[in-house]
């Protein structure tokens, strides 16, 4: 059977990597899906765990020859989860924490069609240099990281001063990890 790809995200970055791929896809958005999740969960089983959600929620619109994708990026310190900054406060407070030292980012992917489901999680371990208050500042005046989990894109300037390292994939710090989905999808497909 041959599916219809549907991405249901908003994320312009995962729009372009899926683009990547060569496949033909539709992006849909649903609004307010719930995406907390229980106290105690490790690292990639939250953003497993906020991947499925958003998957359910397309459930009861789905056609029968569709193939939804939906995903979820954290990034994680010491055990402590960094979502999207709220404000330039907290945007600079996230990369003062992540300066100088390594951490985790992790994106939760589901393929879901009308009769299964697949989730799974991809983890990439990035190091920052010991970037400093200026520059953190420079990045957050002009290029406005709101909209990215710990407060940054390794595809713009911050990642192109301030990234000294990357083990794992860098498809997944940029949201999706392409090879692997790409590897999920032909199973689905």
């Amino acid at each position: 059977m041959v599916r219809h790809i549907v991405l249901a995200s908003g994320s312009p970055r995962r729009r372009e990597l899926l683009a990547g791929l060569g496949l033909e896809f539709e992006v849909r958005l649903l609004p307010g899906i719930d995406e907390s999740y229980p106290s105690g969960l490790s690292g990639e089983e939250i953003a497993k765990t906020i991947s499925r959600k958003k998957a359910t929620a397309y459930r009861q619109s789905m056609a029968t020859d569709e193939i939804i994708i939906t995903a979820d990026t954290i990034v994680c310190v010491d055990d402590r989860v960094l979502g999207k900054p709220k404000d330039e406060v907290e945007a600079t407070e996230m990369l003062k924490t992540l300066r100088g030292r390594s951490h985790q980012v992790i994106t939760g992917v589901t393929l879901m069609t009308s009769d299964r489901e697949e989730t799974f999680a991809a983890v990439s371990n990035v190091t920052f240099s010991n970037i400093t208050d200026e520059e953190i500042n420079y990045y957050i005046t002009h290029f406005h990281p709101l909209d990215k989990a710990g407060a940054y894109g390794i595809q713009e300037w911050i990642g192109y001063i301030g990234v000294e390292r990357i083990e794992g994939s860098y498809f997944n710090v940029m949201g999706l990890p392409v090879a692997r989905l790409y590897q999920a999808l032909k199973q689905f497909l």
